[in-house]
């Protein structure tokens, strides 16, 4: 199965609530909840200790507005691009937050996640 081959809308009924548990849990400094969708690849490369020290540090990472903006899509191989525009409750400006998705073992996973 190739989620690029998923009409956008579908994909966005998967992505859209994706993205807000990722914004919630990362506001929550939770570490399980925020990793539970990641791909095995993305987990091996989400340390929990390097996340908490990010979650500790950041103001980007825990004052995220639950109001995203899609942007639009990208498809590339067997992953989709899931661009959406974030604000911060705390920090003035506009971000863009980034979210590829792909199957793994039938399910759709994270495959990764960045927000810049």
């Amino acid at each position: 199965m190739n989620i690029i081959d998923q009409s956008d809308e579908e994909i966005l009924k998967i992505a859209n609530p994706m993205w807000a548990d990722l914004i919630k849990y990362s506001n929550e400094e939770n570490y399980g909840a925020f990793t539970r969708h990641f791909s095995a690849e993305m987990l091996r490369g989400a340390n929990e200790i390097e996340m908490g020290k990010q979650f500790a540090r950041s103001q980007l990472t825990k004052n995220l507005s639950s109001d995203a903006v899609y942007l639009g899509m990208i498809r590339r191989g067997e992953h989709v691009t899931v661009l959406y525009k974030q604000k911060n409750t705390k920090m003035e400006g506009e971000w863009l937050g980034r979210l590829v998705l792909g199957y793994e073992k039938d399910k759709v996973r994270i495959f990764g996640a960045t927000i810049f």
